[in-house]
């Protein structure tokens, strides 16, 4: 168990420790996982439907937490978040980013004579 996790189940003892988001937002997210613009979208994209069992289960989680705040639902959601982010970090950027402009940025752009 990492150290976030065991962090965020010590903070569920002292009663401190709120889901990462509202049900609501987990609920409107997987809603949205299962429209016909976003399942188009994705498979047009990814060629494949969308998984939306995560959304599901993290609603499920967040709700359980919330009627019997029970530490399965807490740490449920603890790494599902982890690995939302982690999955969105791995992800390299396409553009080198640049330090300073280029030398010649403030010269005027080329006028065409194609007129």
């Amino acid at each position: 168990m990492s150290l976030s996790v065991t962090r965020g189940l010590d903070m569920a003892v002292a009663g401190s420790w709120q889901p990462p988001r509202p049900c609501e937002v987990y609920r409107a997210e997987w809603e949205l996982c299962r429209s016909a613009r976003h399942v188009l979208h994705h498979y047009y994209v990814h060629g494949e439907r969308p998984d939306c069992r995560q959304w599901l289960s993290d609603l499920a989680s967040c709700r359980e937490w919330e009627e019997s705040r029970s530490p399965q639902a807490q740490q449920s959601l603890c790494e599902s978040e982890q690995a939302r982010v982690q999955a969105a970090q791995k992800h390299t950027l396409v553009w080198a980013l640049r330090q300073r402009p280029p030398a010649d940025w403030n010269l005027p752009l080329p006028q065409e004579k194609d007129k």
